[in-house]
């Protein structure tokens, strides 16, 4: 499976971004989940949050919480990542991943397929 992220780029804060990841092959699936993480400079790889192929089920971490919002419309459209109220904290490269049935969804070790990530800067 090959992810291809978009849609990063730079906002000031307070601002909005919306994240894609587009997958080579059908994921439409409850057993494929689609997840997304976030990397700072200097810093390792965060969850940010992630669902279910077929969108039946989302999964936020505590920061991203109330201002991310994972969603994907059907089979043909991508995954998408609304990001709401960025702060400086959200300055990062942005990385789309996906596997069947992750043991640890919160956890990068758990997937296998990786975009190449999307940066987001975010400046006051």
């Amino acid at each position: 499976v090959n992810l291809a992220e978009s849609g990063g780029g730079s906002v000031q804060t307070g601002g909005s971004l919306k994240l894609s990841c587009l997958a080579s092959m059908n994921t439409f699936s409850n057993d494929f989940i689609m997840g997304w993480f976030r990397q700072a400079p200097g810093k390792g790889r965060e969850f940010v949050a992630a669902s279910r192929g077929n969108d039946t089920s989302q999964y936020h971490s505590p920061a991203a919480r109330g201002r991310f919002t994972i969603s994907r419309d059907s089979a043909r459209t991508p995954s998408y990542l609304q990001m709401n109220n960025l702060g400086p904290g959200g300055t990062a490269v942005y990385y789309c991943a996906a596997d069947y049935a992750p043991r640890a969804i919160q956890l990068p070790l758990g997937y296998k397929y990786w975009g190449r990530g999307t940066r987001v800067t975010v400046s006051s």
